[in-house]
This record gives structure tokens, sequence and C-alpha cells, in this order.
């Protein structure tokens, strides 16, 4: 068996060693200090109370065999101990050190970008086993990020270079004369722009949002007023496409404390998204209940073109479109259902949407409490 080296000590596992060495030697000399000072007076005073007389040449030899026979079992039983000691304790801190020294490697890797880094377990008890776990959780979700920020980044690079190309071309082409700038040129050109504005509006509102630095003005409100406001801003473009917007609010139900404006977005996202996927002649509820508990429920319920079951978990993250084509025709910046998530989530509520699949109409539900657990 090699012990460590005296320059080893700087690790982890040299201290440990050297730590527990010490305390073993502590140990060991006090048990050789404490036999030898009171074992062989116990003994002589035991002679004595055996009715030998203190000089007497076999009192001296036993008294003298009596110390020779426990320094000898002393020594060969601290020996003994000592040795398994450092054993044990050399094994514990190789494997303590071994865990530490891979989970370091890992976390190196990690820090390197390479998320795939995993670390086995250590099987050195609950402890140990926690940190293993919460490593590897923390390297799945750093996997998870990396992923959705690389999903984010190129889906940004493809919702720009549309509007971006547009306006280059149609610049280009009233600079070659081959087109003029006619009123129809210029209502194209600012449309582009505006879905430009639009996109760089809703990735920093979503993103303050989830990054929990959206200010929210708390107030009372009742259901009935923010449907209202709703259905009123929503109305007249609502008419134009000949869609029907009807609402429905439950008597009696209690007031909220939210942010109004923020809840508006909420809704103005959910009917603008219900009345770009619903054709004409097609309708549009909004309504207000109480749902289980102290919550508000508002929902959007639409007849049009419906989701697929297997969509529905995703279409609350960035960027995410049921059919990429159809949605960019119809002109979403795709982060308007990540807005309304991080706006809920943010006045301590929960969205959900739900759809029988192609064909039957969606249906979001906003619950609200009615005593705010907002994210302050």
């Amino acid at each position: 068996m090699t012990l460590p080296r005296w320059s080893d000590a700087q690790g982890l596992a040299g201290r440990l060693l050297a730590a527990l060495a010490l305390v073993v030697l502590a140990g060991g000399l006090t048990a050789w200090l404490v036999a030898g000072a009171v074992g062989p007076a116990v003994f002589h005073d035991h002679m004595i109370e055996a009715g030998l007389h203190e000089e007497t040449p076999a009192v001296l030899h036993a008294e003298e065999a009596f110390r020779s026979s426990s320094a000898l079992a002393l020594t060969i039983a601290l020996s003994a101990s000592v040795l398994a000691s450092l054993a044990v304790s050399l094994f514990l801190t190789r494997r303590i050190a071994s865990s530490l020294r891979t989970l370091a490697t890992a976390a190196t890797r990690v820090a390197s970008g390479q998320f795939d880094a995993r670390v086995a377990s250590p099987r050195l008890g609950s402890e140990f086993e926690q940190l293993a776990h919460a490593f590897n959780d923390m390297a799945d979700r750093l996997r998870e990020s990396d992923a959705l920020r690389q999903r984010l980044l190129s889906d940004v690079a493809h919702e720009v270079r549309t509007p971006v190309a547009v306006l280059n071309a149609y610049l280009e082409a009233v600079e070659d004369g081959v087109e003029s700038l006619s009123a129809e040129t210029v209502a194209v050109l600012r449309d582009q722009g505006a879905r430009l504005t639009r996109l760089a509006t809703d990735l920093a509102s979503v993103t303050r949002a989830e990054r929990g630095d959206l200010a929210l003005v708390l107030q009372s409100a009742t259901a009935a007023e923010i449907v209202e406001r709703a259905r009123a801003a929503a109305q007249e473009h609502y008419a134009g496409r000949g869609v029907v917007l009807d609402v429905d609010v439950e008597s009696g139900l209690p007031a909220v404390t939210v942010d109004v404006d923020r809840i508006g977005q909420v809704l103005g996202n959910l009917l603008e998204n219900a009345l770009r996927h619903t054709p004409a002649p097609g309708r549009v509820l909004v309504s207000a209940t109480r749902a289980d508990g102290e919550e508000v429920c508002l929902a959007v319920t639409d007849t049009g073109e419906g989701i697929d079951p297997e969509h529905l978990a995703h279409i609350f993250e960035r960027f995410y479109r049921v059919d990429t084509a159809r949605d960019r025709h119809h002109g979403g910046s795709g982060i308007g259902l990540a807005i309304v998530r991080a706006i809920v989530t943010a006045h301590g509520g929960s969205v959900t949407a739900s759809s029988q699949g192609a064909g039957t109409g969606t249906r979001f539900e906003v619950h609200l409490p009615v005593r705010s657990r907002a994210h302050r």
C-alpha cells in the first residue's frame, strides 16, 4: 500500500487522509498513555488486596509480566487499528477524490459547451447521489436551453430575412426605375417595416416577461371589464374579416387583482391568434367563468382550423408553428402565444390550449387567481 506523498496534501484526498491519520495516531497515543498509567497501578492494587507483599519476587515478576504483556497486546492492537484505519481512509479518500475529479471534468466540459457531459452515480451516500443528480439535471436543462437558443436564433434570422429581402427588392427596383414609388409600393414598404417593428417589440416583451423584469401595475378589476375592453379593441378588426365576436361573462364573478393593460394584451394576442386561424363566416367567443378554487377563467374559443393534439404542448414556445407556411402567410410573429404565457405566469396564473384536431376549432383558457400571486 502506497501512502500519498506530502506534496499531494494540497488536494482534498491528501488533506482528508492526513486529518484521518492524525486522528488515528492521537487516539492510539492516548490509549497507550492511559493503559500504561492506569493498568499497572490497578493490577498492583489487586495484588496487595490478595494479601501479597509489595516487595516479594512473585509480585514484582507478576507486575512486570503484566506490563510487558499489556504493552505487547496494546502495540499489536493499536498497530492493527492504525493500519486498518489508514487503509479504509485511503480507500475512501481515493473514492471521494475520484468522484470529485469526475465531477470537475464534467463541469469543465459543460463550461466549454459540451452539454452531453454526465456524472455516473458515485455510490458514496445520499449527499453525493444528490450532487450527481443535480449536476445531470443542470446539464440537461443547459442542453435544452442551448438547443432553444440555437433554434431561436435560426427562427429570428428567418423571420427577419423575409421582410428585409422584400424591402431591399422594392428599394432596388425603385432605384433602377423598374418600380415607381407609388402608393401601393409605399404600402408594401410600410407593411414590411411594421412587421420588423412588431417582431422586435414582441421579442423584447417576451424576454422581459420570462426574465422576471416585467413591471406589473396591479389593480382590482372585474372579469366583465377585462373582457369588454378586449372585445371593444378587436371588434372592428373582426367585423372587417367577417368573423363574429361574442362575449359571455358569468354573473357574480369575484374581482381579480391584475395589471389590466397586460391582461388586455393577453386577450388581444389570443383574439388576434383566433382571428388569424378562423375564416369567415366563423365565430369566436370570449368568456369568463369561475374556475376550481379561487380562480377566474378567461377563455377564447374559436370555430377555426383547430390544432392537432401533438402540437398542443409546444404552441406556447417561441416561434413554434403548427404549419410554418400557413402561419407566416397569416402574418404572425411566432411569439404572441409565448408572450401570453409569460404574462399570465407573471400574474401567478396558468394558460392552456385544447383542440380536438384539425377543423374542430381551438380553446385557450387563462386561469387567474382571485388573490394576486404575481411575481414582483
